[in-house]
């Protein structure tokens, strides 16, 4: 008995951001952002919010999956950039997509290695539990923490959604997983929420609310957890790359990817690459990936892919899953 991906559904806002267009607000040109990142466009959220594109993408995996929406028993959405504190980004795209009263939770914090985590712990609450049937969302709203006048992090971030359906059944599906993290004490990547505003308050003072991110350390963080990721993967599985149909790391620069490829001596061409179009979604990143990949056709049941996240925390996760 497994937990299986029945299918993957993801969701962009209208908005899109070039290179150019921001070479109009920072100092910056398209070819610069592109060799550095290899991104060139980014969606933003015009009238979409966090939610809003969680539905979206909600609503086409099930359509995909081809079930009945009531057959779904939990919800688990992944965000770093909720619209409310509470009730729960899940618990709002649950009751806006029409689902029965059943558990919905968030996973924060942990950024781009969210889907993953979110997705870990779907399958602990399904192998342990009487739950079946699982809607696991990443959705970000990204452009609403990004420094726009900061002209080494707004080239890299975008908005989007994207979810998986996940149920109980024959087949390995989730084979094995890894979560990990280091204590983030120097504040390589941090946004903090807004200063207390309780009268009693006599703590530290907060000016700066917008993300924060100290590039050349969390681009090393990236590299080391794309390697420590797939390596940890294939070791507990027993499998070689060659056994690999896919590895879908977070897109959160080209550099990163391609640079713990030639590490791995693996093929980059192994790697899914969207971020020339997308940018980097955190939490969103690896589900509207591997949506993109099941539209293409690139993949079929049987097909073992690595997915690997990492971000803020900070966090890393890697798993093993046979469709």
């Amino acid at each position: 008995m497994g937990i299986n991906f029945l299918s993957f559904g993801s969701a962009l806002p209208e908005g899109v951001v070039t290179n150019d267009d921001l070479s109009h607000m920072v100092e910056t040109n398209d070819e610069w952002i592109y060799t550095r990142t290899g991104i060139k466009q980014r969606h933003v959220a015009i009238t979409e919010n966090t939610v809003s594109l969680g539905i979206y993408a909600a609503e086409k995996a099930i359509n995909k999956a081809g079930i009945d929406k009531n057959e779904i028993d939990l919800v688990v959405c992944a965000t770093i950039t909720p619209d409310t504190s509470f009730p729960s980004t899940a618990g709002m795209v649950r009751q806006n997509i029409g689902l029965r009263d059943i558990p919905a939770l968030d996973v924060c914090g942990v950024a781009c290695a969210g889907f993953i985590y979110a997705a870990s712990v779907a399958q602990g609450l399904m192998t342990t539990g009487s739950y079946k049937t699982a809607l696991v969302i990443g959705a970000e709203t990204l452009s609403k923490i990004t420094d726009w006048s900061d002209r080494s992090s707004c080239i890299l971030f975008g908005d989007g959604a994207g979810a998986a359906i996940l149920r109980k059944g024959d087949g390995n599906g989730i084979i094995t997983y890894e979560l990990d993290g280091i204590n983030d004490v120097d504040e390589y990547l941090i946004c903090r929420y807004p200063e207390s505003e309780s009268p009693f308050y006599k703590g530290e003072h907060v000016e700066y609310t917008k993300m924060k991110m100290n590039g050349n350390k969390v681009f090393t963080f990236g590299i080391n957890s794309v390697i420590s990721g797939v390596t940890e993967m294939l070791s507990r599985s027993g499998l070689t790359s060659d056994d690999i149909k896919w590895i879908v790391p977070h897109q959160a620069n080209y550099r990163i990817i391609s640079s713990a490829a030639h590490r791995l001596n693996i093929p980059v061409e192994k790697f899914y690459v969207n971020i020339d179009h997308v940018g980097n979604t955190s939490s969103a990143s690896i589900p509207i990936a591997l949506d993109e990949m099941t539209d293409k056709g690139l993949v079929q049941k049987g097909d073992k892919i690595i997915l690997v996240g990492f971000g803020g925390g900070l966090a890393a996760g890697s798993m093993l899953i046979e469709l």
